[in-house]
């Protein structure tokens, strides 16, 4: 039986993970997290775990060496995820400086240690999506990115790299979102602008070669995720930074149109002018190479787009109680 720690436990991926853990048998779980006086609670209502500590608490008693949690595993979900933040300190800090120290912490004392990377250190991809290329070639579009690469970075340069896993997720979506904001996926904001005003707005494409809506992302379901972080956990002959995406890319209207599907209603797209401010900086193509993580044995099975969102939409978006429960 592990006793797992899960930073950033509350939100999206981290919660996610924990009702991963309790469908395993686990449930000796220590939850870090800051609630604030948000929703992000209501993800944990229905999970089993040993405690909760305030993420500034858990910062102090793993510097002072007070931690009385003896674990087998951190999984290091806890990060600022806002793609939009501009205060570049507090990037540093949270996303940068803290990974550094938990995972100092870590793997010394021989615990495994999984964090959060994200693809959006590959910049706008004209070199590739590998998690193969060294992280220094690489050129984030945003501090987010970069603050995110720098531990990659730091990672690698000290060696801690062959000792634990990072992953680049792409574009995730599916339940215990809901807290997210503008943060949270098209799925999520697509259901309900359908909901409230029958169709979807989409920006229109600037480049020849892309249609309108016919730029590609990869999107992969939460619930794939977790299932490749199970895996890794299990596997600590296998480190390094891997791509966790489908490998499959697809546009947005594939996406739009999976979810009138899943709602039994014809689509209705309307293509309006993307922001000044977005056009220089715009992705008109991710899609993660899983060459790596496959050679690992890793089973990949993924959802495919359509069968992802239906039970997104059925199964939660439109369910009474839409949170993942164990």
């Amino acid at each position: 039986m592990k006793r797992v720690i899960v930073t950033g436990g509350a939100g999206f991926i981290g919660s996610a993970f924990v009702w991963k853990l309790n469908r395993e048998g686990i449930d000796n779980i220590l939850v870090v997290d800051d609630l604030k006086s948000g929703e992000k609670w209501k993800n944990l209502v229905g999970l089993r775990y040993t405690d909760f500590l305030h993420k500034e608490v858990f910062h102090r008693q793993v510097a002072e060496g007070s931690l009385t949690f003896h674990a087998d595993a951190v999984v290091h979900m806890g990060a600022c995820s806002s793609t939009t933040e501009r205060d570049a300190n507090y990037l540093m800090e949270n996303n940068t400086h803290f990974t550094h120290t938990l995972a100092k912490w870590a793997v010394p004392r021989g615990i495994r240690f999984l964090y959060a990377s994200s693809a959006a250190t590959y910049g706008d991809g004209d070199q590739g999506f590998s998690d193969e290329m060294e992280s220094f070639r690489l050129r984030p579009l945003n501090m987010y990115g970069y603050s995110k690469l720098l531990f990659d970075i730091q990672a690698e340069r000290t060696g801690m790299l062959q000792h634990m896993v990072g992953l680049k997720f792409f574009n995730v979506f599916g339940p215990n979102e809901y807290h997210k904001g503008d943060m949270a996926s098209v799925v999520f904001k697509a259901f309900h602008q359908i909901q409230e005003t029958g169709r979807v707005q989409l920006f229109r494409s600037y480049r020849e070669e892309y249609g309108d809506g016919e730029q590609v992302r990869d999107f992969v379901y939460i619930k794939d995720c977790v299932d490749v972080m199970w895996w890794l956990l299990n596997h600590d002959e296998v480190n390094g930074l891997f791509n966790l995406g489908t490998g499959k890319a697809r546009s947005w209207n594939d996406l739009i149109k999976a979810i009138f599907a899943a709602l039994g209603r014809p689509p209705q797209i309307e293509y309006i002018p993307m922001p000044d401010a977005l056009r220089d900086r715009y992705q008109y193509f991710t899609q993660a190479s899983m060459a790596h993580l496959q050679k690992t044995g890793c089973p990949l099975h993924f959802h495919s787009l359509e069968d992802a969102v239906r039970d997104y939409v059925v199964n939660h978006l439109q369910a009474p109680s839409p949170y993942l429960s164990s």
